[in-house]
Order: C-alpha cells, then structure tokens, then sequence
C-alpha cells in the first residue's frame, strides 16, 4: 500500500505533535499546519489522502475551512476534532462535510482507529466505483458523468459539493429503491453518524433546490412518506 498522506491543521502545537509523531508510527507521512488560513493553502496547493482538522483555529474556523474544501471538485476525507461535545457542533461538522470527528480529550488508539476506518471505507467505494469508472447515467434532462464527477441539467451544469454528488449518484444507481434516511446516512457519511438523520433531510433539500423544476413537487427524488426517500424510476413512465 503507498504510503498515505496526512495534512494536520491543530493550533494546539502539544496535540499536533503527538498526532503527527504516532501517525508517522503506522508509515504515513504528514504536515501540520497551525492556522485555517495556512491550512487551507496547503489543502488546495498539495493533494492529501485526510485531513485531520480541529475546529476552533485562528485565522479561519475548521467549519469555514471544511466548507471552502466542500465546495471544491477534488475530495478529501476530513476528520473533525473539537474540544466541544455538544451536538450543535457535531451536526454543524457534518452539514459541512466532515467525515468523521473526535471530540477532545480522545485516545491515540481512537484516533488511529477512525484513521485507519476512514481509509478503508475509501478504498471499498474505489473498488466499487471502479468498474463503472466510465459510467454515465441520463435521466430525463439530468446527465451525470460519473468519472468526471459532473452534473448537468438541460445541458447546463450544476454545481455540487462532493456529499451532494454522493448522495445523487446513490439514487441515481439504484431508480425506485426506497432508502431510509439511516441508510443514507450509513451509505453516504460512514459510521459514527447514527441518530443524524436530520442531516439527510437537508442536503435532499439542498439538492432538490439545484436539479428539481420545482424543488415542492419533485421529479427525480422522491419522498416516501413515513420510510424515506427514493429516486425516480423511468420504467414508471413507460408503464403508466
């Protein structure tokens, strides 16, 4: 396996010393940052395989930072630290991309246990994406380039976060399977996220706003009322 490559962005130095020294332990290599501004510098000028990110930064906020990271093409696994507990700011780390979090204080093993999941769950969705890697699917006047990672509508394109196109591409792939919003959850996020099914509910919303004529009375996803959601299914049509 290549060697991975890990950017941290911690302001405390003691913390990010001890992450950095026994995330070299386990053979990856790793840069730390001290501020969100500079962080996020060096996650868009050099390519990582995760970004640990704390929450509270000077400069720029771990929330920001992961929105600015969220909105751009490329994708990088994120994991969240913050030394608060609430579930305001663990909602609020995944409304914005995070894929996993820690709060503080937490245990080097726990920390090397979430690394170690966050790079398995992404190399079992390469290994399952990659014999669709030229896949495209059409629906109506919705196009998705799966390789490219685009989306257009009526030949215009939309512009998705990486969570939204995840989620797109899981309805698309499987038209008028029903999902609940826990299914979602597990299959769009990962573990560590049950009981935040809330968050499903709004990146719909969210996407429904970007590819729906009428976001109030949907085409392509669907709310099955009292389960969840699913997305529609052509054949409908042609049997109707």
């Amino acid at each position: 396996m290549l060697q991975k490559k890990i950017l941290v962005i911690e302001d405390d130095r003691d913390i990010a010393r001890l992450i950095e020294l026994h995330l070299r332990d386990i053979g990856c290599a790793v840069q730390v940052e001290h501020d969100g501004l500079t962080g996020l510098e060096q996650a868009l000028s050099t390519p990582y395989d995760l970004i640990i990110l704390d929450l509270m930064l000077p400069r720029l906020d771990g929330l920001e930072l992961c929105r600015r990271l969220r909105a751009r093409p490329n994708y990088t696994p994120i994991l969240m630290l913050t030394a608060k507990s609430s579930e305001l700011d663990r909602v609020l780390g995944l409304e914005f991309g995070a894929d996993d979090y820690l709060t503080k204080p937490f245990s080097i093993r726990e920390l090397l246990a979430r690394v170690k999941a966050l790079f398995r769950r992404i190399e079992a969705i390469g290994a399952q994406s990659a014999p669709a890697s030229q896949e495209q699917i059409r629906v109506g006047e919705l196009v998705i380039d799966v390789p490219k990672r685009q989306v257009t509508l009526q030949g215009k394109p939309v512009h998705l976060t990486a969570k939204e196109f995840a989620l797109l591409l899981q309805f698309a792939r499987h038209p008028g399977r029903v999902y609940t919003r826990a299914e979602l959850l597990d299959l769009v996020w990962g573990y560590g996220y049950e009981g935040y099914e809330h968050t499903v509910n709004s990146h719909i919303n969210r996407l429904r706003a970007k590819i729906e004529q009428d976001p109030a009375h949907p085409r392509y996803i669907l709310t099955v009322w009292g389960i969840g959601y699913r997305f529609f299914d052509p054949r409908e049509e042609q049997n109707a």
